[in-house]
Parts: C-alpha cells; sequence; structure tokens
C-alpha cells in the first residue's frame, strides 16, 4: 500500500489588503494548502477580503462575529488606540475564532499578512506575543512577511514550513510588499488604509454615547452610527437626521417599525429623520421640529410632519427649530 503524505495546509486572516495576499501566496508557492478567513462587523465589511479571494482563488470563509466583538470592544483588556479601536484584543478574539476554524478543519497552522513594526501599537513584538498568547494558539500563527525576523513557529520547527523562503519585512516602508507583488504579477490590488470605522474619531464619539446611555442594542443601531447627524435630546432618548438623499435611504433601510419613530417632512424636500426605541410626546415634537430645521420649509411657518410609531401614524404641525439652536445636542 502506498502512503500519499497529507499535503500541509494554512488558514490565514485576510483583510483583503495586500499584505494578506502576499502572505498567502509566499506560502502557495511552497505548494502548502492556503484558504482564508475573513469577519464581519458593523465597523467593518468583508468586501476586500471577497475581491481578493475571487482573484486570486484562494477559498474564503465569511464570518460575522457582532455578538462575541461587542462582548470584548466594551472593555477590552489592552484597551483602545486613538478612538475605540481595539487592535490588540481584536487580532486575539479574530485568531482564536480562526484557530478553532483550523482544528475543526484539521488544518496545520495559522497566518496573517501582519508586518512586524508597521504599526506602532499593535505590531511591535511584544504585542504580536500577546496576540498569540491570548488566542490560545501559541507557536501556530505564522507571519511570513516577518517570519525571520520573529521567533520560529512550530510548523516552521517541524519542517512543514520551509523557514528560508520567508520574509525578514520589517518597518513602514510599503516598497518590499509593492516590490514582491511585482514578482507576483499582482497590480490591482486596495490602498492600505484601514477600513475599521473604529479609528474614526466621530463614529467613536457616536459609540461612545450609545454605550452610555444603552446597556442592550441591537446590531441595526450598530450600523446607524455610520449615518445622517445624531442628536441626544435625554439619557434616553436620541434622534438621527439625515444628511443627504442616500443617508435617507440608508436609514429608512435601518428603521425598525416594531420600535423606532420614523419622521417625514410631508409638504417641503427635507430630511428623513428617526427616533431609535422611541421616546415621550414632548421628544416627538422637538425631533419633529429639529427635522424640520433641516427642511426647505419657509422660516416661521407651521410645518406638517409625518410620524410613523409602532402603532399608528399621524401628522403633526410644528415651527421648525434652526440648526445653529440645537447644535449643542449633536454628538460630535
Amino acid at each position: 500500500m502506498i502512503n500519499i503524505p497529507k499535503k500541509v495546509s494554512a488558514l490565514g486572516l485576510c483583510s483583503g489588503g495586500l499584505d494578506s495576499i502576499l502572505a498567502a501566496l509566499i506560502l502557495r508557492k511552497q505548494q502548502i494548502e492556503v484558504e482564508w478567513i475573513t469577519f464581519e462587523t458593523p465597523f467593518f465589511s468583508s468586501l476586500k477580503a471577497k475581491i481578493a479571494s475571487k482573484t486570486t482563488g484562494i477559498p474564503l470563509t465569511v464570518r460575522n462575529i457582532t455578538e462575541e466583538y461587542m462582548k470584548m470592544l466594551k472593555s477590552p483588556h489592552c484597551g483602545y488606540g486613538k478612538n475605540m479601536n481595539p487592535c490588540i484584543d481584536c487580532h486575539s478574539l479574530m485568531f482564536e475564532i480562526a484557530g478553532s476554524l483550523m482544528e475543526q478543519k484539521g488544518i496545520d497552522f495559522l497566518f496573517s499578512g501582519e508586518v512586524l513594526g508597521q504599526r506602532p501599537m499593535s505590531q511591535t513584538s511584544s504585542s504580536l506575543r500577546y496576540v498569540e498568547k491570548h488566542s490560545g494558539y501559541e507557536g501556530y500563527i505564522l507571519r511570513p512577511l516577518s517570519a525571520k525576523r520573529l521567533d520560529p513557529t512550530i510548523p516552521e520547527i517541524e519542517g512543514l514550513v520551509d523557514r528560508d523562503l520567508l520574509l525578514d519585512i520589517t518597518g513602514k516602508s510599503r516598497k518590499p510588499q509593492i516590490a514582491l507583488a511585482a514578482e507576483f504579477g499582482i497590480s490591482d490590488y486596495p490602498a492600505p488604509a484601514g477600513g475599521c470605522l473604529l479609528t474614526d474619531k466621530e463614529f467613536s464619539k457616536r459609540l461612545k454615547d450609545l454605550f452610555a446611555h444603552q446597556e442592550y442594542y441591537l446590531e441595526n443601531e450598530l450600523h446607524l452610527l455610520k449615518f445622517g447627524r445624531h442628536f441626544r435630546i435625554n439619557k434616553s432618548t436620541k434622534i438621527i437626521v439625515g444628511r443627504n438623499k442616500s443617508d435617507n435611504e440608508s436609514i429608512e433601510k435601518l428603521f425598525n417599525p416594531s420600535s423606532d419613530i420614523m419622521f417625514k417632512i410631508k409638504d417641503f424636500p427635507g430630511p428623513l429623520a428617526i427616533m431609535p426605541n422611541g421616546g415621550s410626546n414632548d421628544t416627538i415634537i422637538l425631533a419633529a421640529s429639529i427635522c424640520s430645521g433641516y427642511s426647505k420649509a419657509p422660516e416661521l411657518s407651521q410645518i406638517d410632519v409625518v410620524t410613523i410609531t409602532p402603532d399608528s401614524s399621524r401628522t403633526i404641525k410644528v415651527l421648525a427649530i434652526p440648526p445653529e439652536k440645537i447644535r449643542h445636542l449633536m454628538i460630535q
């Protein structure tokens, strides 16, 4: 009986960026079977990873990890970056989930496109070690682009990977990656700018406000943080007012008819607004007045605003409040 040796296989985290792509291709060049996993939350999407998978032919698993992510995000062990980005604990969680899939599928090890020294907080030697230890897969996470500057991993020690064919890239310069991309014939890849909303200052302030005023929230409420102008009316009530047609459409799609209240200006061009989880009659009148202030209605005129609640739809008359009068309520 002829024993056919099992092919070495590896599962990589994929953001869809050039570093992720190169890490996979370096391993594939060694005849290692590579596949990817990528993650979705309201803060980042899988779109770039899906494009990378289609371009390279590398199989991709997509996971929505919002529930697990929110537990970590409320109190990350290593804290936040400049805004609400918990990069180190985020990577630990991703590798923990990827490691579970690795074991389920009988894959040999994990890898990523991380580059030592590329990011000042999350890609230092100590940060990379922390991620390995807290993921539960210490020794099984290979970083092909910087491997020669890091301690050998178990797959290297066991001969599953040829360490001599791995790289020693370090620092923020993109020149080595760009040159390597040319060698692999890759010319179309996204810019290295991150796609995580948690690094955005305005978005982070809205998320902090949500954490400060609500213990529980639905996933659509997290998506709503991306759109419109947000006003904190009181401890239990806020409204979101669209800035443009695209905002209005996005907000309307995220409207929860079982709990939210929607506001539409009846006779003039204007924004759509919603009040997540409803509010008192006084706050409904205030919200309609704020919404009207961003419409094309004449000043000092009474304006009809359609209010859609879980129980009914009615039209109320309000006077518009000019935007400058309620700027102090805006979450910014």
